[in-house]
């Protein structure tokens, strides 16, 4: 069996540290926001796992026909011999696209989760022994230093968090990833698509509540590990699309006027009745829109799938 390596970039303190900053932050301001990453502790990580099983919830479904619909094509096309997986998290997508790259000499999976990423790999291993795994606990999104791997080198974000990301931030986050990139290596990028509203507002509230669960776990992270008081009763779950900035933003509504002390922050917080704490955008795309967005961070878009429905995109783009 090849040999599974693994690099810790983060301290071991690292995400005690980004959730005090980012509370202390989001909290402070007006309007009130929090990062959607703090949704994933074990629990938030079950509820996802959940919604990507609702029938509201397209984006999952639409890429993984993507993937095994033209994973011959995206390995042919790119011709990697390193695939590195940005939020790899259990790997189980990129599965399809792995099954396609026979001749792939590394993985590189990179998440924060070093569980996520030793489980991953201990599964992959098993059915191809001899391919080369070096995982990296890191942040993507705070600059990365990849292992020195053979070449061309494809870097994949799947799942749409790209959407996740400000505009201003996602131009940031592009020139980061073209600056790891060498010329004729490529990046996999999921994006989902600009659709009817209906279509949209219904894949982040579904009729059952799962994504009003996942949302107000936000707070129960807050409670947890900073010792704050929030009730998610007292909150409720909001999705609305905004066509200006053709994105979905989830907030938590604040049923009545109330404080939440954070002791861990010697902070205290109060929430009119009615104000609103925004938990995530999720943008939405279209194709000329990415093209411009890549081709800024020096990256041209070379090849374009989509779903049936033309729903969710994968676009593989060049660096130049």
């Amino acid at each position: 069996m090849s040999p599974f390596l693994l690099t810790r970039t983060l301290p071991v303190d690292a995400t005690d540290a980004a959730l005090r900053a980012d509370v202390l932050h989001g909290l402070t301001r007006h309007p009130k926001t929090l990062p959607p990453k703090w949704f994933y502790d074990a629990h938030g990580s079950e509820l996802f796992e959940e919604i990507t099983r609702l029938p509201e919830y397209y984006p999952t479904r639409a890429e993984r026909e993507i993937l095994i619909d033209r994973a011959g094509e995206i390995a042919a096309a790119s011709g990697a011999r390193t695939l590195i997986e940005l939020g790899s998290g259990s790997s189980e997508k990129t599965r399809h696209l792995l099954d396609a790259l026979p001749a792939l000499h590394s993985y590189v999976p990179v998440d924060v989760s070093e569980s996520a990423l030793r489980g991953a790999a201990e599964a992959l291993l098993a059915s191809r022994p001899d391919l080369s795994v070096h995982a990296l606990i890191a942040d993507f999104t705070g600059g990365l230093a990849l292992p020195a791997t053979p070449g061309p080198r494809l870097i994949a974000f799947l799942g749409g968090t790209i959407g996740n990301l400000l505009p201003d931030e996602r131009s940031v986050f592009l020139k980061s990833v073209r600056s790891l990139l060498s010329l004729g290596d490529g990046l996999l990028l999921g994006t989902d698509l600009v659709k009817d509203e209906e279509v949209l507002v219904a894949a982040y509230d579904d009729a059952a509540g799962v994504t009003a669960e996942f949302n107000k776990n936000v707070l129960r992270v807050v409670d947890r590990e900073l010792g704050a008081d929030f009730d998610p009763a007292d909150f409720e779950h909001v999705a609305l699309w905004d066509p200006e900035r053709e994105w979905i933003e989830m907030r938590l509504r604040a049923r009545a006027a109330l404080t939440v002390k954070i002791p861990d922050l010697d902070l205290v917080v109060p929430f009119e009745a009615g104000e609103e704490l925004r938990t995530e955008v999720s943008a939405k795309f279209r194709k000329e829109g990415v093209r411009a967005e890549l081709a800024a961070a020096g990256l041209r878009l070379d090849r374009w799938w989509t779903d049936l429905a033309d729903r969710f995109a994968l676009s593989l783009a060049t660096a130049v």
